[in-house]
């Protein structure tokens, strides 16, 4: 059997990964967490994403090599904060480099997580790989350190590819359980102007995509978000209707802002123009299961 390892693989992205692939390959997981063996056999190795430990073995001779490490961005972008945000993805990467260029026999393809959010701010374009503007703040300026940080390493024996994820919906985790209370509560009106587009993609479409990325051994720089953003307002109305709630609070920038305050995350999250499109992925023949949003919603909310 082929092996996979996923780094930092016990949150909701690696459960989805895990889910996917565990019939067809070996999993070792590398996590912050104790080191054992699951009941579903899935191994788990300590590792503390800065440092050479041991762990370092497991890279000879595997397949598939998958890093998801970063500290969450729902969180309030004090200096402390950011200085960590920028870190765990920065010292997660550049480990796993000096890792894999130091093995006999390295990974086949390393996978390493990005972030759609690289994009400008955009209401009138659509962002692909090859024609998308990279802009200039906190959150784009992390992704493209990050980026650069991933590619400089020489890996010949090594396919690279950056995973420019998009809000990744899932039925466990992801944005989706709390937009769906929010809509639940009567709060699901459009946030901010609504005009901004939001790029989100399925949680099975992501584990295919990446699925697709490995059998296609796609390099460089690939967009997994679904092929159609959807505007924010158009957004909520679909899972205001997915949820069966025939009215939606509206909430304005200012309201955003306090209430961002009073939960500790940022205004950024819901306010960006993600207006971001798979082109490589459409490109190379992937086909999306879910890349129609009342569909996607419908089946998360049953």
């Amino acid at each position: 059997m082929k092996k996979m390892i996923i780094a930092a693989g016990t949150g909701f992205l690696g459960n989805v990964l895990i889910d996917h692939f565990k019939d067809s390959y070996e999993i070792v997981v590398l996590t912050r967490g104790r080191s054992h063996i699951s009941d579903n056999n899935i191994s788990y190795i300590n590792w503390d994403a800065k440092t050479m430990t041991g762990w370092e073995k497991e890279l000879e001779g595997t397949d598939v090599l998958i890093n998801l490490a970063g500290k969450s961005v729902d969180c309030r972008y004090t200096e402390k904060n950011k200085s960590e945000i920028m870190a765990s993805r920065v010292d997660s990467t550049v480990i796993l480099g000096k890792a894999v260029e130091q093995c006999t026999n390295p990974p086949r393809h390393w996978l390493n997580s990005s972030t759609a959010t690289i994009y400008r701010f955009s209401l009138d374009k659509q962002m692909d790989e090859e024609t998308g503007e990279i802009g200039h703040d906190f959150s784009m300026n992390v992704a493209k350190v990050w980026e650069k940080a991933f590619f400089r390493f020489e890996t010949p024996d090594t396919i690279k590819t950056a995973l420019r994820t998009s809000i990744v919906l899932g039925k466990k985790g992801g944005a989706f359980i709390p937009l769906k209370k929010l809509a639940q509560f009567g709060f699901g009106g459009k946030q901010g102007s609504g005009r901004q587009f939001v790029s989100w993609i399925h949680e099975k479409d992501f584990a295919r995509a990446i699925e697709f990325i490995i059998n296609n051994e796609m390099d460089g720089a690939v967009n997994v978000v679904s092929p159609a953003p959807v505007r924010n307002a158009a957004f909520m109305k679909t899972l205001r209707k997915t949820v069966g709630m025939p009215v939606g609070i509206p909430i304005g920038e200012s309201l955003l802002k306090i209430g961002a305050m009073i939960i500790g995350t940022e205004t950024e999250l819901v306010l960006k123009s993600r207006n971001v499109i798979p082109k490589r992925l459409s490109d190379a023949g992937f086909t999306f299961g879910f890349g129609d949003l009342g569909m996607a919603l419908g089946n998360l909310a049953s």
